[in-house]
């Protein structure tokens, strides 16, 4: 009993560490400052109703239903991994538009801010199907996005831009651009398919403030071949590349089908009409040499 006594402080101290995570996890990314849901000044579930996530932040219901472009709950069959079970509604719904479309966010104060547009592939099963860019008021922020190239079929994936906003002026991505109170994101139309989203938040904050999807085993590995070619010696990379068939960019869009090489044709096909010539050339020349 004595022992059992003695231990039980113990125990309580080995508990205060876990509150005290859960506590700052609670008071702010930042320690203190605002929670996650508080930094959110606009959400919308696209193409769906209204929910609230893991983190507390409200996505409304699609202000464009009925308005502008089509709904779809194609993905709710499917589960999507990288996503919380209780969140993956925000992936499984979505609208897309045959043509370029977009949503309207009013801002009111300066500061810095990021764009969170969640993606996920479950319709096409091979990459160059769905293809398009983002726009925000104008700047190019994501181009040439292929969901399925970047994560597979019905894997979450977030679209994540910073922006400022100081002084009646937008900065993005090294772009500055006249600023008049509303942020306008656009979904462009490209060459494959339709553009679309399935949700979207604007937060103000830095990167380090937005929540980052779960680990998935099969992109990890890819990121992390992929960080050790960009970092591997340039002549190192030259004599290689001299070796290797495979020096084409991973990520790259291919206009159009393959041009086929012209000298790769088969010239067998030129040397029957030169055969014939003979063929008949010699009988005549023989015959002539007779008279």
């Amino acid at each position: 009993m004595a022992m059992q006594r003695a231990s039980a402080p113990w125990a309580a101290w080995l508990l205060v560490p876990a509150v005290l995570w859960l506590l700052a996890d609670r008071s702010g990314a930042d320690g203190g400052g605002p929670s996650l849901a508080e930094r959110v000044i606009w959400a919308v579930n696209a193409g769906g109703e209204a929910h609230t996530d893991m983190h507390g932040i409200h996505f409304k219901k699609d202000p464009l239903e009925g308005k502008l472009g089509k709904a779809s709950d194609y993905g709710v069959r499917l589960p999507i991994l990288r996503s919380s079970p209780e969140d993956q509604v925000l992936y499984q719904t979505e609208r897309y538009n045959e043509d370029t479309f977009g949503y309207e966010v009013p801002i009111r104060e300066e500061g810095d801010y990021i764009l969170v547009m969640k993606y996920a592939e479950v319709y096409f099963a091979q990459s160059q199907q769905k293809v398009f860019d983002v726009r925000l008021n104008g700047h190019v922020v994501v181009k040439d996005l292929d969901i399925f190239e970047r994560v597979g079929h019905s894997t979450a994936h977030d679209e994540i831009v910073p922006f400022s906003i100081r002084r009646g002026k937008l900065s993005v991505q090294g772009e500055v651009s006249t600023f008049n109170g509303k942020l306008t994101v656009e979904f462009v139309k490209g060459y494959y398919d339709n553009p679309k989203v399935c949700a979207l938040y604007v937060m103000k904050g830095t990167l380090d403030n937005v929540p980052k999807l779960q680990p998935h085993p099969g992109l990890e590995k890819r990121e992390v071949v992929e960080e050790e070619d960009e970092e591997e010696d340039p002549e190192v990379a030259e004599e290689s590349g001299k070796k290797s068939t495979s020096a084409a960019p991973k990520n790259r869009v291919q206009s159009g089908p393959r041009t086929p090489n012209p000298y790769a044709a088969d010239n067998s096909s030129l040397m029957f009409p030169i055969l014939v010539a003979f063929g008949v050339f010699i009988p005549t020349l023989f015959c002539l040499c007779r008279l």
